[in-house]
């Protein structure tokens, strides 16, 4: 009698298990038709340049293509973020630490001029280097309608990673990772 109960008890757990991965795979399918929907209209390719204003008073406009010459043989990061956004506040930590490891620079979008980005950078103890774009052009040139984002782009200057909304701390460095790698 007792086998008959076991073997009923492990049908039962299977049946489980088998609605929980249905559920988890339905989870997924969503997530990544979301995703997919999201990240449509982001380019691939050549990333675009741009020239706009640096948020640190002491220095003049931040040329992206001037910029990743620095970071010569190194995939690079791009971070769109807005002072009004509460989901960029979960990302800061994970950008500053990034930026101890990787070329990262940010570029606050649709966040006032200059002196207004600085304010909140000194304001939030954000040591980045953050160009200032002021009516959202550059966002709309990677074909961004939302921050945050995660733009990577890799040695060649080609995008290879775009993401909107929250990234994991794990994800950017594994996109990084991988766009230098591969």
């Amino acid at each position: 009698m007792q086998a008959k109960q076991m073997w009923q008890r492990f049908a039962s757990w299977l049946l489980d298990w088998r609605s929980h991965a249905l559920t988890l795979l339905t989870v997924l399918l969503v997530y990544a038709g979301i995703h997919l929907w999201q990240t449509r209209q982001l380019p691939s390719g050549p990333a675009p340049s741009f020239s706009v204003p640096n948020a640190s008073p002491q220095a003049s406009n931040i040329d992206f293509d001037h910029w990743r010459q620095q970071h010569t043989g190194r995939a690079v990061a791009l971070h769109f973020w807005a002072d009004w956004c509460p989901i960029c506040r979960l990302e800061e930590d994970s950008i500053s630490r990034l930026q101890q490891d990787w070329p990262v620079l940010a570029v606050a979008t649709q966040s006032g001029d200059a002196p207004r980005v600085q304010a909140a950078l000194q304001r939030r103890g954000l040591p980045w280097l953050s160009a200032v774009d002021a009516d959202g052009a550059v966002a709309r040139r990677y074909g961004l309608a939302s921050v945050p984002a995660f733009i990577v782009v890799d040695a060649q200057g080609r995008i290879r990673f775009a993401e909107l909304g929250y990234t994991t701390p794990v994800g950017m460095r594994l996109r990084l990772w991988w766009a230098q790698t591969f």
